[in-house]
């Protein structure tokens, strides 16, 4: 059992990296205005989201409370807190730094924060699965018990030894889920979550990187198009050639570059796949990870650019799973099952 208190928070995806290069975390319900200011007390809590918010169903202000009474009064200066970010399929670890503060333009909406030193920025699948459930809690902020030991040894930190935990270990799980609606859409965003990670980890684990540009051919073959594979050197950057028409001779002609990696891709690598286009030619650059923003911003201007990270090729081969060869659907194995869709859980 960790010394260290360990939490783990969500962010919208609309937050960006603007959480890691601003160095914070954040929660939204701004309408409440500053938490400092509120009674540091549940039941404060829960009164003021009740006034602010009248329409929330009353079986979601208990859960929504116990998180911002959390975020305002029990995270501490060196507690450790672990972002997974949803835009980059990275697992984020850093260490708070102090005191609540409230940022009343902050852009995201999201303005009561707390100011963190970040030590690692991780890609998924350097983590267990059953690690990667237990920061999958789809809640705004929880503690990260279980597989804390497994976190910290990523950033070099032994668990045994650190801050002194002042809570309970098991305070407050009653209060996670209050209302059979809101336990449903957490199981189901979980299941979701699960298969991606379980996705990726399949084709990064039991694919070469040239098994891997088969695997795209294949896949936009399922999506309409006639795919080849390049010979393995010489390609200039280009693994796959993609066409319409049955020879290759008719534009558009989409040129692909795969790279296996979950990390993030920089800027100069797509800059390479861009220089093989000609006339009527098309860059498409493929990873499991993500892309820096200087490869993002290079996305948005150069409308012959397309960038798909590791949740659009898992999209994609859900889309397109029954048309996936038996080889493949071997590969990933995956059966559909169907759960209410509740919306989104955090702010």
């Amino acid at each position: 059992m960790t010394n260290y208190k360990v939490w783990g928070v969500h962010m919208g995806v609309h937050v960006s990296d603007r959480p890691i290069e601003g160095g914070y975390i954040a929660v939204g319900w701004p309408e409440l205005g500053d938490l400092a200011t509120i009674e540091s007390t549940r039941d404060a809590f829960k009164k003021c989201l009740d006034q602010t918010y009248p329409n929330k169903k009353p079986g979601a202000i208990p859960v929504d409370a116990g998180t911002l009474f959390k975020f305002a009064h029990e995270l501490k200066a060196g507690d450790i807190v672990i972002y997974p970010s949803k835009g980059d399929r990275m697992v984020n670890i850093g260490r708070l730094k102090g005191k609540l503060r409230h940022d009343v333009g902050d852009q995201d909406e999201y303005p009561n924060k707390h100011d963190v030193e970040w030590l690692g920025h991780f890609p998924r699948d350097e983590f267990s699965q059953s690690a990667l459930n237990e920061i999958g809690s789809f809640i705004s902020l929880f503690r990260v018990q279980r597989h804390a030991a497994e976190f910290l040894g990523k950033i070099g930190v032994n668990p045994e030894q650190g801050v002194q935990d002042r809570a309970p270990q098991l305070a407050d799980q009653s209060e996670e889920f209050t209302d059979d609606e809101t336990a449903i859409g957490v199981a189901g965003a979980l299941a979701e979550t699960s298969a991606r990670d379980f996705v990726i980890r399949r084709l990064t684990t039991q694919l070469s990187g040239h098994e891997f540009e088969f695997f795209v051919a294949h896949l936009m073959e399922c999506m309409g198009y006639k795919a080849r594979v390049t010979s393995k050197s010489g390609d200039g950057g280009v693994d796959v050639v993609a066409h319409m028409d049955p020879l290759g001779f008719q534009p558009p002609i989409v040129k692909v570059q795969c790279k296996i990696t979950t990390g993030k891709t920089q800027r100069p690598e797509v800059d390479q796949l861009l220089g093989t286009l000609g006339d009527g030619e098309y860059g498409l650059f493929i990873n499991l990870g993500s892309f820096a923003r200087g490869a993002i911003e290079l996305e948005r201007n150069r409308a012959k650019l397309r960038l798909l990270g590791g949740d659009q090729v898992v999209d994609l081969i859900f889309e397109h799973y029954a048309k996936l060869s038996p080889q493949y659907r071997s590969l990933l194995p995956l059966k559909q099952i169907f759960v209410p869709d509740s919306g989104p859980l955090d702010r």
